[in-house]
């Protein structure tokens, strides 16, 4: 009887385990995504002139700031 119950401590200790690695996990890497971007103003201006557009600085803020408000409601 006994061993049934440690084994039983043992799977709710690993469930519990992966969960709360996984929370701190997502937390971590959504406030390191916030401090660092994966997209930043040099990166935005290369992909504009690729495209064809010149880039003017408005238009660079302005992408960048519709980015990073995409960023904070997720």
């Amino acid at each position: 009887m006994q061993i049934w119950l440690a084994i039983l401590l043992i799977v709710v200790a690993l469930l519990g385990g992966v969960a709360l690695g996984f929370f701190i996990a997502r937390k971590y890497m959504m406030t390191y995504l916030k401090k660092n971007p994966p997209i930043n103003e040099q990166m935005l201006k290369v992909m504009m002139m690729q495209m064809g557009m010149k880039p003017s600085q408005k238009k660079i803020n302005q992408m960048l700031k519709a980015m990073n408000g995409q960023m904070d409601k997720q």
